[in-house]
């Protein structure tokens, strides 16, 4: 099993991704391949992103109630 990777690692992979697709560097054959690893990606962000705010607002309440 492979580690998950961090939020850079995920969003860099990601712009990769839809820049080959843009440029129509992937066939038909390995597109969806590539759009289930894009979705898969763009959780990981997601979800990141959400333990970060979720973060940030407990620091915020401690810094108002002490």
């Amino acid at each position: 099993m492979s580690k998950k990777p961090t939020y850079t690692e995920a969003f860099e992979e990601l712009q990769s991704l839809v820049t080959e697709i843009e440029r129509g560097e992937i066939s038909i054959d390995g597109l969806s391949e590539k759009v289930r690893r894009a979705t898969l990606l763009i959780r990981i962000c997601k979800e990141k992103l959400k333990e970060t705010e979720e973060d940030v607002n407990n620091i915020l309440k401690e810094l108002e109630g002490g």
